[in-house]
């Protein structure tokens, strides 16, 4: 009995696949529609995927950031020269030949006109300790040289140097009265620093008239199990007031707000164009239903059951989202993956440099949803080709 009823699903979604080529038309439409669907919602929630990836690629575990208690970024913070020599002088922040492991930054924004446009943008110019290169994972210098120590140069992430213009090795960048000199680019593994400029922090406190005051302090840890210990030794001490996270930590919270607004528009997006894909689904199943209603009646009469008339027109409905749903993962892959942006991070108001990242897990995401599609699409018009009576078929010229 079951194998006669899996005989009948395979006869009939076979001779219903044949008999697509007589419907091609229609099906093109709905096909082309579930394509444009996926590439675009995949294409928009690569950029989030995107600039999530450019910010947990900048955090690493072993290496902590220390804020102002209460202060969520480095914007709203601020710490003496003295509490910065306190928090570096925890035994729980590693040490080599030179000393504590750390770096004490920070940083002012910065108007540069963007390559594109011409337009000014905000940009970051962070002061940093001789260690902060070591802090960072990945940090090398890919042109030029580091800037030289109590002097005004600079030196400029990849990323900041495709998107921005005049940041070009030996190139003078006029901030207010001061003249900065680009004495390198440097990489990062394409983290969010690749976004920012470089300089000597004590030029930029004098530059700014931030006195001897800095925003955060990174530290490497001695250990990666040691941030505990190290947060507990800062919090306890009375000269301190301090919100101790590990890069990841950190870097995570700052890429919330962008990251939620982006998949929200995605998801809008996808439920609008999603609408007017399933309604070209429809049109095109209930059209084959309809070509189709003397060959279903047949088949009824014959014996075939319902279901393998629902399976067959199911079939052909996910067939036409399975092709729509791959053509437009290669178009969202070829199109958006690697390709350079930047937007504004709410977190900082400055501009934050990232590459679209189409991943495996939007890939698949893209494909359920259009199967999804397809079956949505699919569904009505298989339910009336099943209750369609065999005589009025029949009588269908």
């Amino acid at each position: 009995m079951f194998g006669n009823w899996l005989a009948q699903v395979a006869a009939v979604a076979l001779m219903n696949l044949r008999n697509m080529r007589e419907r091609a038309g229609t099906s093109l439409v709905a096909l082309v529609g579930v394509a444009g669907v996926v590439t675009v919602v995949t294409g928009v929630l690569s950029i989030a995927e995107g600039f999530r990836s450019v910010l947990e690629r900048a955090g690493a575990d072993d290496v902590a950031i220390v804020l102002r208690g209460g202060a969520s970024d480095e914007m709203n913070s601020n710490f003496s020269q003295a509490e910065t020599r306190v928090i570096e002088d925890a035994e729980q922040v590693a040490r080599d030949a030179d000393g504590a492991i750390a770096s004490t930054e920070l940083y002012v924004i910065v108007d540069v006109p963007m390559a594109r446009t011409g337009t000014p943008a905000n940009v970051p110019l962070r002061g940093v300790s001789a260690d902060s290169g070591a802090l960072r994972q990945d940090f090398r210098i890919i042109d030029g040289r580091m800037f030289t120590p109590g002097t005004f140069e600079i030196i400029v992430g990849r990323g900041a140097v495709e998107q921005f213009s005049g940041l070009e090795v030996g190139r003078t960048v006029q901030s207010g009265s001061t003249n900065w000199v680009v004495a390198g680019h440097f990489a990062d593994r394409g983290s969010v620093a690749e976004s920012e400029i470089w300089t000597d922090a004590t030029v930029l406190q004098g530059v700014y008239n931030r006195g001897a005051s800095y925003q955060s302090v990174r530290a490497k840890l001695s250990t990666v199990d040691a941030l505990q210990s190290f947060k507990d030794t800062l919090t306890a001490d009375p000269r301190l007031n301090v919100r101790v996270l590990t890069e990841r930590q950190y870097y995570e919270e700052q890429s919330r707000t962008l990251v939620s607004l982006v998949s929200s528009v995605g998801v809008a997006i996808a439920v609008l164009m999603g609408l007017g894909a399933v309604f070209a689904a429809l049109n095109t199943m209930y059209s084959a239903v309809s070509t189709r209603t003397r060959e279903i009646a047949t088949l009824r009469a014959l014996g075939f059951g319902a279901f393998p008339v629902v399976f067959s027109v199911l079939t052909e409905a996910l067939l036409i989202g399975l092709v729509g749903g791959v053509i437009g993962m290669a178009i969202a892959y070829f199109a958006f993956n690697g390709m350079q942006a930047s937007t504004l991070n709410f977190s900082s108001f400055s501009q934050i440099t990232f590459a679209f990242a189409v991943t495996p897990a939007l890939l698949v995401q893209g494909l359920i949803y259009a199967l999804t599609l397809g079956l949505l699409g699919g569904l009505l018009p298989s339910v009336r080709a099943a209750r369609l009576p065999i005589i009025t078929g029949l009588r269908e010229l």
